[in-house]
């Protein structure tokens, strides 16, 4: 064995400035890193069960909003809470699109998708189950109450599909 001089080939000569590697552009159906949108996340499945979420509550929000409410207090928070969940669903909505989780590192975005996935399912499930329960037959709050327990099934798929994903993340990285 000789432990003597080894050369070491860089690409870069001595006598010239260094030139860059050749830059090679990613495509892919999510989009590479230059791209301001993910094309990937609009046709994945969870970005479809978001868009089918925003729209059953968008749809229970008018129904409730366009009936005779019998019950000031039971719809109003039924509102609310419809309202709050279809914000919150867009918002994680647009960071996915525009890949925002990259660039703010010091929040844990799975955790915190699916805690809002935890609350809001709860509170709309309670909002749900009082919205019918204080229909009395008027079919405006009826399919209102309806959407609201569509709605309620897709958050329970999606916080069931986050809480996978991060568990299986969560064990294959250890």
């Amino acid at each position: 064995m000789s432990h003597g001089a080894r050369v070491v080939r860089t690409g870069v000569s001595s006598g010239g400035p260094a030139v860059p590697p050749p830059v090679t552009i990613a495509s892919s159906s999510a989009g590479s890193d230059a791209e301001l949108m993910d094309g990937g996340y609009f046709r994945s499945c969870a970005g479809m069960l978001k868009v089918a979420q925003m729209i059953s509550l968008l749809i229970a929000f008018i129904c409730v909003n366009n009936s005779a409410w019998t019950d000031y207090s039971a719809y109003s928070f039924f509102q609310i809470v419809t309202m709050c969940d279809l914000v919150m669903i867009l918002f994680f909505y647009i960071m996915h699109i525009f890949r925002v989780y990259r660039n703010l590192t010091c929040v844990s975005w799975p955790l915190a998708e699916f805690l809002h996935y935890l609350i809001g399912t709860l509170l709309l499930l309670i909002g749900s189950i009082v919205a019918a329960a204080k229909s009395y037959n008027i079919t405006g709050l009826v399919a209102g109450a309806t959407f609201g327990f569509l709605a309620t099934i897709l958050c329970i798929i999606s916080m069931w599909s986050s809480y996978k994903v991060s568990c299986i993340t969560e064990s294959t990285s250890k």
